[in-house]
Order: structure tokens, then sequence, then C-alpha cells
């Protein structure tokens, strides 16, 4: 089985499985603390519901009230399982893809490191400024915690990716650059306002968030270089052609 192949079927089927363990995961900590939060964030008061009576002076914003969203039971745990698996299956294609790029084969065995740096990369630093929030909590602007958090996470991965290829002082001392420099320009500053949310339902969610995401990547990382290890050793016992 060619390099490509093996590392994708594996990349595949590991996060597939750790995808479906994720979500199961999931819908039974963190899923229950989102719709706890909803409920705080729809039971606004009487008096804030005032504030957003457009009077005629005024203009009306555009709210798209006919916008598609599943609903809620059935049909909205069945996307969300399903963007969970895809997702998972997404960051099992991207740790290959440093191993390939890197040419440093995923093992069994150094498949934590690889799980580690994507919890580093995909989670804990972008949460040192942004740290998870639930519906209801006051949030800087969309687009530019997008923005940060992309930066963030393509920055801690490509520190971590330069000092594990080239291992040399000027490698960490690049990588650490990297690293620390989207917390040096600092994420986007949420606004003083007061939160719907109570703080031990948010305190809870983060720790759930956190621990579902550590238990992901340390587990997607192995399973995904059993299964390249597995597929390459099946590919060498495989009988060759016949040649006359």
């Amino acid at each position: 089985m060619k390099l490509f192949q093996r590392i994708f079927f594996a990349a595949v089927l590991a996060g597939l499985a750790v995808g479906l363990a994720y979500a199961a995961l999931q819908q039974w900590k963190v899923t229950p603390l989102i719709l706890a939060a909803e409920v705080f964030e729809t039971a606004a008061p009487a008096e804030a519901v005032a504030e957003h009576v457009h009077d005629a002076a005024t203009p009306a914003h555009d709210h798209d009230e006919d916008a598609w969203a599943p609903q809620d039971g059935a049909e909205r745990t069945f996307y969300t399982v399903l963007a969970d698996v895809l997702a998972s299956m997404g960051f099992a294609l991207l740790l290959a893809a440093v191993s390939v790029l890197g040419g440093i084969e995923i093992t069994a065995r150094n498949g934590i490191l690889f799980g580690l740096g994507g919890f580093i990369s995909m989670q804990l630093a972008p949460a040192l400024g942004l740290p998870p929030e639930l519906p209801g909590m006051a949030a800087a602007d969309l687009g530019a915690r997008q923005i940060w958090w992309v930066a963030t996470a393509v920055a801690t991965g490509a520190g971590i990716f330069i000092i594990a290829k080239w291992q040399n002082w000027t490698a960490i001392g690049i990588g650490a650059v990297l690293m620390v420099l989207p917390h040096i320009i600092g994420a986007p500053v949420a606004p003083d306002e007061p939160s719907a949310v109570p703080a031990h339902l948010a305190t809870s969610f983060a720790a759930s968030a956190f621990a579902a995401s550590a238990l992901f990547w340390l587990t997607v990382g192995p399973l995904l270089g059993w299964l390249n290890q597995r597929f390459a050793g099946a590919s060498a016992a495989a009988p060759k052609g016949v040649h006359a």
C-alpha cells in the first residue's frame, strides 16, 4: 500500500473511531451545560428586551428569522454528532499531513507526542486568550476572535513543528517566538458586561471541554500511529506479483 493511501486510510479510520467516542462524551458531559446556558441566554429580563425595541429614528436590523437551524432533540443531536465526527477525521488527517510533510513517521509510540502537539496547538494555546465560552457569556467580535484563534493555532503548531523537526537552539528560539507572539499581541477583549450565565456553569463547561479535547487528542494520535504501522506491516507482508 502506498504511503499516502496508507496514512490517509489510517487517519480516516482513527478519526472516525475516536470521533464517535468524542461525540458520545460531548453529549454526556458538554452538551447538557450548553443547553443549560441557553436557558439563561433566552431568559432575558423585560428591561433588556425593551432596549432592543426599534424607535422611528433607529434603522431596523436585519433579523433573518427564516434561517435554518436544527430542531432540538434528535435532529440537533444528529447534526452535532456528525459535526464532531467530521471534525475528528479532519484533525486526524491534519496529524497525518504533519507526519508526511515533516518526514516523521507516526507510530503507536510517538503518536502520543503528535496528539499532545495537536492539543497544545488547537486547544490549550488559543484558550489562554479565548477560554471556552457558553451562550450568553460576554464575548468580543466574532470575526476578530476567529482570526486570533486561527493565527494562534497556526503559529503554535508551526513552532512545535520547527522544534520537533530540527531540534537545535535556533529552532527552539524560532519556535518559542512563534508560540509566544500571538499572546504578546493579545486576544480580542470581551466587553465589560455582566454575564447571564452563572459562574459555576461556565467553570464546569471549561473543565469539561478541556477534558474532552485532551482525551480526544491523546487518543487519536496513538491510534493513528498504530493503524499506520498495521497497514505498513500488511503491505510489506503482501505477496509480490510473479514476474516472468
